[in-house]
């Protein structure tokens, strides 16, 4: 990648434009630029720092980023922005004095930023067609997952982490079977100087892998499971549990953002594979080597929308939620 001195002002442009943007990422909503005020237009210079302006386009950039910012802390949150811009064009000027935006490994940031940014907008684009779900398919979605939400209960679980070798895995399983309760369990892999790690933990329906979920759905208190793991075995038992069921109204929000996230990724996905069809993908060197056989890469994920949160007293939230469905 070349980094001659006669692409210093486009890459001195675009390197600050990054910087900038990376801030933004930081911290929500924010009055409008340009305001009129007694009569008068607003400056939208917001301070100078040396030769260079930030302006008030520039804070409320940041502040569209942030969510759950009212209405009224948006004055305090805008001086806080601004303070944190005027450090970063000072470390802005600093590097472009010492050279640092011509170098390549700046320069590559850059670069791979800026394809990220644009690769993003064409996801965001494509993921706008996506229709929004109707009642009756927010109403299926609740009636198929019973466990989630109107069977949902908040587990309390111990989990055993146990370092075995594959063959001693159906020993485990047995004796774990055989005992009356876990703590005779935990005296058996003392005993037999297993090496093991406890970890006890309370949680919801929707904060459980969803593939698993009607397994924990069926487990009764005191029950335990085990499951081999890479480095042995993992034990969970099921202390205790209590009901807490979420009605269709309380999770309407939540299975909307859900079905419409899925949405999102199929048309993504969808307009991958087109693209893919249609344009000439050619390997070369060690990529081409069993590059026929390789699975195809993963699309970029759709959007989530903006959480819609549920009633407090439900504990539930889009967010949590779509967990449970399987969103990592």
């Amino acid at each position: 990648m070349t980094t001659r001195s006669d692409h210093y002002p486009q890459a001195h442009r675009t390197w600050r434009v990054a910087c900038i943007a990376a801030a933004s990422a930081a911290v929500l909503l924010a009055a409008g630029c340009g305001e009129k005020k007694d009569g008068k237009v607003a400056s939208q210079t917001a301070a100078k720092v040396n030769k260079e302006e930030i302006t008030v386009h520039q804070i409320n950039f940041v502040l569209q980023q942030q969510r759950g910012l009212r209405p009224e802390q948006a004055d305090a949150a805008s001086k806080q922005i601004l303070e944190r811009l005027i450090d970063q064009e000072l470390a802005v000027q600093k590097a472009v004095d010492q050279k640092m935006d011509r170098d390549p490994r700046v320069v590559q940031q850059i670069e791979a930023a800026k394809r990220e940014i644009i690769a993003r907008a064409y996801v965001d684009k494509i993921g706008e067609t996506a229709s929004k779900p109707t009642p009756d398919e927010v109403r299926k979605y609740y009636d198929e997952k019973p466990a989630l939400f109107k069977e949902r209960r908040v587990y309390s679980l111990q989990e055993l982490a146990i370092e075995a070798k594959p063959e001693q895995i159906d020993g485990l399983r047995a004796k774990l079977a055989e005992a009356k309760n876990i703590n005779e369990f935990v005296e058996y892999l003392k005993a037999n100087e297993f090496k093991f790690a406890g970890n006890q933990a309370v949680r919801a329906a929707e904060q459980l892998p969803l593939a698993s979920l009607d397994n924990f759905a069926r487990m009764q208190d005191g029950q335990a499971v085990l499951t081999p793991s890479p480095t042995g075995a993992q034990v969970i038992v099921l202390a205790n549990s209590r009901s807490q069921p979420v009605t269709l109204e309380q999770a309407t929000p939540a299975i909307e953002q859900f079905l419409l996230n899925d949405r999102k990724r199929k048309l993504v996905e969808e307009d991958v594979k087109q693209m893919r069809g249609a344009a000439k993908v050619e390997y070369v060197g060690k990529f081409a080597e069993g590059a026929a056989s390789a699975p195809a890469a993963a699309a970029t994920p759709a959007p989530a929308p903006a959480p819609a949160t549920a009633p407090a007293a439900s504990g539930l939230d889009a967010s949590s939620i779509s967990k449970g469905m399987g969103l990592k």
